[in-house]
């Protein structure tokens, strides 16, 4: 991202960072009970300080990431597990670089996760995907009607996803690509959820200026 100062997930768009954004989404759904945000240790001063100014009341609780973006996502697990309880929860995993979701999609994991223990949101995949072998020769090409993009939420029954975490960290395997891939790696079936294409992480600076441009529009389409 080339950020001069900060994180890319504390760049300002519309006087807000992007995880301040992102948080809101979920801060604001009616189903959503509580928020486990996984921060920079260093910018969990900063971090509490955006909980206050933008009223991120469901924001339950604020940790360290660990060394890898799969320790992170346990660390938050921990956290949820020890402030609700592991039993009889559905966790939404997120990305607060990721803010084009909405409600619909939130609502639609938690239906996925009650009816079938899992969900991914996974959007079209609009070119054509391509296996490629260690020597560099592609090995297979993917249909693309079956194609889809693994994005997020990512949502699965706190339990679970626990003893599956706990479970890889004791064989050594601390840095799995996400949550969904760590899933299935040890035999779950995963259920998609649909979301758009327009459902992403911002991770350079092209996907930060089109992130500005949606919010821009969006804004717009309050005027006549």
């Amino acid at each position: 991202m080339h950020a001069k100062d900060r994180p890319k997930q504390f760049l300002f768009v519309h006087g807000k960072p992007i995880i301040v954004h992102t948080v809101e989404i979920f801060n604001h759904h009616p189903e959503i009970d509580g928020i486990v945000v996984v921060c920079i240790e260093e910018w969990i001063p900063y971090m509490e300080k955006l909980k206050y100014t933008y009223r991120l009341d469901k924001v339950a609780s604020i940790v360290p990431g660990g060394a890898t973006g799969q320790m992170s996502i346990y660390n938050g697990l921990v956290e949820a597990a020890r402030i609700y309880g592991r039993e009889g929860h559905a966790v939404l995993i997120h990305d607060g670089v990721r803010p084009l979701i909405d409600a619909d999609l939130i609502s639609a994991n938690i239906r996925s996760v009650e009816q079938n223990g899992t969900s991914v949101s996974c959007g079209p995949a609009k070119e054509t995907v391509v296996l490629v072998n260690d020597a560099g020769e592609v090995e297979e090409v993917v249909n693309r009607r079956r194609s889809k993009i693994a994005k997020a939420p990512q949502g699965f029954r706190l339990d679970e996803v626990l003893d599956v975490q706990e479970k890889a960290i004791s064989e050594g395997l601390t840095d799995m690509i996400d949550t969904c891939t760590l899933m299935r790696h040890y035999g779950h079936s995963l259920s998609v959820v649909d979301c758009g294409a327009d459902n992403v992480k911002i991770t350079t600076p092209e996907d930060f200026f089109m992130f500005r441009a949606v919010a821009d529009a969006r804004e717009n389409d309050q005027l006549l």
